[in-house]
């Protein structure tokens, strides 16, 4: 298998107006609906600051492109309009005939710490329904921004936001394969590793603070661990062989991987605490890319059984599979949030470059979503089942592209050199 070769915020919130839903979904990929909403030019704490005004409107930026990103929301604005510098009634009474809600808000810049004061107003009352207050370092703007962006998303549109979720992936640049972080908006690149080797496929843990993933550090391709809050990186597995990591299961308490401990590769459980193995398969031929289904009920994963590597899925509590695919070749599956979709790549003939393809969990509908654009590779889930994160040799180089669930809208998300491997979507 191909997989197995490359190897400080304080917050408050009250009862809000509810408003339209919306439905995306892999079928089409478009809103039916959309929830409109004012926005107002943000404000400086102290009227004659510059500095104020910069930060205040650069939260708003954020915000403003978060919203639109989301495609849940028309947003209403005027910048010329006298509304935007106060909410009184004449104001509010402004921005009710364009929208049921308004979001405005206050920054100040004090040099090394910020703080931002965003409201949430219910038009048809008149009054705030949601008070949020931010304070940080510079460093922590676009996570301040992008929170509250996905408390609006909640609670407007009723689904959860994925502003601030991020990705992290494997790059070359360097002559070497790091790994980095990037906002799911493609800024704030960050390189987490400086290990001069070989490290790729990582996959996050489910409070979003920790990173498992393969690297040839010591030599064997173990499985290390980067623990984000602490800025440090430890020996997480270390046996004989293959190490990689597939996945922590839905409570979090046991990852699932590959293995091959003198044998050929294999899916293991590993319990997290006490690092207890367990085998979840015996003669099943080489297997590998393991992922929990979000109930934690099943896990899908790669085997050559069939002759090609195909798509099987384990269920955990009868021990019994089902093959999904029936494709010449198949890799890197990744189920969706909703349980429903699997996406993964794979080619139809040997002729074929590798492409991305969603199919149900029954593997009756399968959707190709990429179409004589190079090799596309790596396919990783948005927490919220919207998009997909993947690489693309449609440029030249291997890249880091994002499409919506339906294979529309496809865009590289940085500019980093060299190539991209193994991207993975944070929680």
């Amino acid at each position: 298998m191909k997989a197995l070769a490359a190897l400080l915020l304080v917050l408050g919130a009250c009862p809000l107006y509810c408003a339209t839903n919306v439905y995306i979904g892999v079928n089409s990929g478009i809103e039916t609906s959309q929830t409109r909403v004012a926005l107002s030019q943000f404000l400086p704490e102290r009227a004659d600051s510059r500095e104020d005004l910069d930060i205040a409107e650069n939260f708003r930026d954020i915000i403003r492109a978060d919203l639109f990103y989301s495609r849940y929301f028309d947003i209403q604005e005027d910048a010329l309009t006298t509304a935007n510098l106060d909410t009184g009634k004449q104001s509010l009474a402004f921005w009710k005939a364009l929208a049921p809600n308004l979001i405005t808000g206050k920054a100040r810049d004090s040099g090394g710490v910020w703080t931002f004061s965003p409201r949430l107003y219910d038009l048809n009352s008149g009054r705030p329904v949601m008070e949020k207050f931010y304070r940080g370092e510079k460093r922590a703007l676009r996570r301040a921004a992008h929170m509250f962006s996905d408390d609006i998303t909640q609670r407007l549109a009723g689904r959860p936001g994925i502003a601030h979720s991020k990705l992290v992936f494997s790059n070359n640049a360097t002559g070497r394969k790091e790994l980095y972080m990037v906002d799911y908006d493609g800024e704030n690149l960050t390189k987490l590793t400086s290990d001069n080797s070989i490290n790729l496929l990582p996959r996050w843990s489910k409070d979003g603070f920790r990173i498992y993933y393969t690297t040839y550090r010591w030599g064997n391709p173990d499985m290390f661990e980067i623990d984000l809050k602490a800025g440090k990186i430890r020996p997480f597995t270390t046996f004989q062989g293959l190490n990689i990591p597939g996945g922590v299961s839905p409570n979090g308490m046991t990852m699932v991987m590959t293995l091959s401990r003198g044998d050929d590769p294999g899916i293991y459980a590993l319990d997290i605490v006490t690092k207890k193995l367990k085998a979840l398969m015996k003669g099943f031929g080489v297997s590998s890319s393991p992922t929990w289904s979000p109930d934690g009920k099943e896990v899908a994963f790669v085997s050559d059984r069939a002759g090609n590597p195909q798509i099987f899925v384990l269920n955990l509590a009868t021990g019994k599979t089902r093959r999904l695919t029936r494709m010449n070749w198949c890799d890197s599956p990744s189920w969706s949030a909703s349980g429903q979709w699997l996406v993964f790549a794979g080619r139809e003939t040997r002729k074929e470059k590798l492409n991305i393809f969603v199919m149900d969990v029954t593997g009756s509908q399968i959707r190709r979503l990429s179409v004589k654009a190079g090799d596309n590779e790596d396919p990783s889930w948005s927490p919220d089942g919207r998009f997909i994160a993947f690489t693309s040799t449609r440029r030249g180089r291997k890249e880091l592209f994002v499409m919506d669930a339906d294979g529309s809208a496809p865009h590289p998300l940085t500019d980093l050199k060299g190539s991209t491997f193994t991207p993975n979507w944070s929680p």
